[in-house]
């Protein structure tokens, strides 16, 4: 007590005197990690995730309301006799860094190849479902009387589902092999990148304070824009540098690198005007076309559970009890709106892609949580401070609330679908089966003008934002730098020339590329109304690069724009006919997709899949699986006949790789050893019994060699005596190995070791001898010996 007061009721520069002038933040980390560390120890023995283990923490040691004391302000904590964080500014920082590493490693895990093999069902599912949501939970929130602004921010913290809680729930029912899991996987990684989106623009509308279609148009092109750019000239770069640098990379080098590029991608997105969040993801979602991916994310993990485990102590820091108890009634509102629509909106949005109603009711009811996003997006709505103050601690009591009925939630499903089956009429059985055969579409079917289309247009997108940034960066620095040196008209001339030389190899491409492709070939062979169609696309395609020219020109020579404009004529004449600019664009463009393709194609090497195989199974809606033999299981050794798979499980084996060697086709006499890989083709169910089976054979004899383990390895001392057989006979000739497996290790004689003993070397009486082994074999060594 100092004067009535209690400890923690001193502000902190008098705690901070008391404590050996230890800087507040690192007593502040430490409590933080001790509790938390105390909490998740406590929540993993109750089998409960540990994301609600970090908030309760945060919650025990959160710095506690204001109380005047005299006439000073003080923070009062929760709990009393517990100490609290002195400086919360510093937990604040901490938590940023936590979110940054979040959803740096968010998209190490993400890869925008894999959001392409996802494919529709995913990409539909999620857009009905997270729009509904939005939509719901801004009329929720006016309805409760709430703000604009806080009712948008609302509405995307109800549209996120929790991927840590789903991962980890989906892990402890074994459900990860089900057709319905991978469907929730595909629909979390849009999600992931919707969210991405989401903050973007609720930061724009937090700084207009009003909804602008303009402004949120141009908020969305500009994303888009700058993410093309990161991805392609990171994609372009990175992978290149990594691979040229790789045997310079050990662990700490290859940590340092990654965590740098993060934090200067951090930087560079601040710089342009977005959030330190997109940054981390984008270089994330760079890194992982890389080779390296698999290794920066081992080596960032506990990075992450570092700092995230600070973010969501942070999280629990804001939860106020009497803001609960005053808002009881809008939390169990949204709980149940949660619990309710999420499950509504995701299965109809699973049905809308084409799946059946038992996948579909099964991943509605997965995804009825909200989880670590909410609280990222609630954060920014705080840190703008355009949300009122009560709105995160209700977010965070219906994500802990959603959060403990999520198992319960997916338990329930099959038996609301058999429910929802029996009164389904038979004239709807579309809606049981599902109306897509196969999530992979048959690229036969396309016309050929949709493919000409689709890969003309990517080709043009691409190109003609790289050709815009070389105008942006020249523009921003290139130029200025010349014109003050050279102010004169050879300046603006030396400017025009080196920023179109740069932008020529994109522009070529833009005019040029698929030209000579199959499908342009075949549509101009077709008819003279194609013919016509095509000149007209060419055309098109000249004027975008006629403006792309123009724009460089014109800002430099405004008083002469008709001569710019014969000049930019010029110009795309000789770039189309350059062949350097098209040796260049291609070289170009093979780099890019040897570095995208680099990664798959090595582990398409090194799987012992086919993927062309894999997609004729999927198309039959039959499923696939790799397992790898331990080498602690009981089935080491043992034919396919003895452990009979078929009949047990009802998959097949369709193939056995072992090291280089793959065994298509085995036979009932082909045994398994350690480490092979096998291929195993079933339903969901089948593979389900199988994955059980491989489980608990290894379980049962890794428990084997755990017990085996416990024997330890001992020293004893054998006396050499008159009547010992020994005595004469050389170390070779006693056997003493085979006969006790026991292992001579020294030997001491007349009070000295002999450090050169050998095979040869006779023993003596009296002689010591150091035996080495099991303890019951060195308890009998005398019977054994004899």
């Amino acid at each position: 007590m100092v004067g009535g007061i209690t400890y923690t009721q001193l502000p902190p520069q008098i705690r901070k005197n008391n404590m050996a002038h230890l800087p507040d933040f690192i007593s502040d980390l430490a409590l933080i990690l001790i509790t938390a560390g105390v909490v998740t120890i406590l929540f993993k023995w109750l089998k409960q995730p540990v994301v609600l283990g970090y908030i309760v923490a945060g919650f025990i040691v959160s710095a506690g309301f204001s109380v005047l004391v005299g006439h000073v302000e003080f923070l009062e904590p929760y709990i009393n006799y517990i100490p609290a964080v002195s400086d919360m500014e510093n937990v604040s920082t901490w938590a940023e860094i936590g979110v940054i590493f979040l959803l740096f490693a968010l998209g190490l895990e993400f890869s925008f190849k894999k959001l392409m093999d996802v494919g529709g069902t995913a990409s539909i599912a999620t857009l009905i479902n997270l729009g509904s949501m939005i939509v719901i939970g801004y009329i929720a929130g006016l309805l409760l009387g709430w703000s604009q602004m806080d009712s948008l921010f609302l509405g995307g913290m109800l549209s996120m589902s929790s991927t840590t809680i789903i991962i980890k729930a989906f892990n402890d029912m074994s459900l990860s092999k089900k057709k319905f899991a991978g469907i929730v996987f595909g629909m979390l990684i849009v999600e992931d990148l919707a969210a991405i989106l989401m903050m973007v623009l609720l930061s724009t509308l937090a700084v207009s304070q009003h909804l602008e279609g303009k402004e949120l148009l141009d908020s969305t092109l500009k994303l888009i824009f700058f993410m093309l750019i990161w991805f392609v000239v990171g994609i372009y770069m990175i992978p290149t540098i990594l691979k040229k640098l790789k045997k310079y990379l050990n662990d700490e080098t290859l940590l340092i690198v990654s965590v740098g590029l993060c934090l200067g991608m951090v930087l560079f997105a601040s710089a342009v005007g977005f959030s330190a969040a997109l940054g981390a993801f984008i270089m994330g979602s760079i890194l992982a076309e890389t080779i390296e991916a698999k290794h920066i994310e081992h080596l960032i993990e506990p990075l992450k559970n570092l700092f995230g485990a600070v973010f969501f102590v942070s999280v629990g820091m804001m939860i106020n009890p009497d803001i609960l108890v005053e808002y009881i009634i809008p939390i169990v509102i949204l709980t149940v709106i949660v619990l309710v629509f999420r499950v509504i909106f995701a299965t109809i949005g699973v049905l809308a892609s084409g799946q059946g109603l038992k996948v579909a009711v099964q991943s509605g009811f997965s995804l009825a949580q909200i989880g670590e996003f909410s609280f990222i997006i609630a954060s920014l709505g705080m840190s703008l401070g355009v949300i009122s103050n009560f709105l995160y601690p209700i977010i965070v009591a219906v994500s802990v609330i959603t959060t403990f009925t999520t198992p319960y939630c997916i338990r329930i499903s099959e038996p609301v679908y058999r429910f929802l089956e029996k009164r389904i009429p038979a004239k709807w059985d579309k809606l049981l089966t599902g109306y897509a055969s196969s999530n992979y579409k048959n690229i036969n079917t396309q016309t050929t003008w949709n493919k000409l289309l689709k890969s003309i247009l990517g080709v043009v997108a691409v190109y003609f934002c790289l050709s815009l940034a070389v105008l942006f960066v020249s523009q921003r620095f290139f130029m200025p730098f010349v014109l003050d040196k050279i102010p004169n008209v050879w300046g603006h001339i030396i400017c025009a020339i080196i920023t179109l030389i740069l932008m020529a190899p994109f522009m070529r491409a833009i005019m040029m590329r698929k030209n000579k492709s199959k499908e342009f070939r075949e549509l101009w062979d077709d008819n003279h109304f194609n013919k016509g169609a095509l000149i007209s696309l060419t055309v098109l395609r000249l004027a975008l690069c006629m403006v792309l020219a123009l724009m460089v020109l014109i800002p430099l020579f405004p008083e002469a724009t008709v001569l710019m404009c014969v000049i930019a004529l010029a110009v795309i004449i000789f770039i189309i006919f350059s062949q350097g600019f098209k040796r260049q664009s291609k070289k170009m463009e093979a780099r890019f997709f040897e570095n995208l393709n680099m990664k798959q194609s090595i582990e398409e090497r090194k799987s012992p899949l086919d993927k062309q195989f894999a997609d004729d199974l999927l198309s039959k809606n039959v499923h696939v699986e790799v397992y790898e033999i331990p080498q602690t299981s009981s089935i080491v050794g043992k034919t396919l006949q003895e452990m009979n798979f078929k009949q047990k499980t009802g998959v097949n084996i369709v193939r056995i790789v072992r090291g280089n060697i793959k065994n298509n086709i085995p036979t009932g006499s082909d045994c398994l050893y350690p480490f092979d890989k096998i291929v195993v083709v079933g339903s969901d169910d089948e593979l389900q019994k199988f994955a059980l089976i491989i489980e608990e054979k290894h379980k049962t004899a890794a428990n084997a060699q755990e017990y085996e383990e416990d024997i330890q390895i001992e020293m004893s001392q054998y006396v050499v005596t008159v009547n010992s057989p020994l005595v004469g006979k050389s170390l070779r000739d006693t056997q003493i190995r085979e006969k006790t497996e026991c292992m001579v290790i020294g030997i001491d004689r007349d009070g000295h070791s002999i450090a050169d003993f050998s095979a040869d070397t006779v023993f003596e009486v009296d002689d010591v001898l150091w035996l080495a082994g099991e303890p019951d074999k060195l308890s009998e060594f005398d019977k054994n010996i004899e």
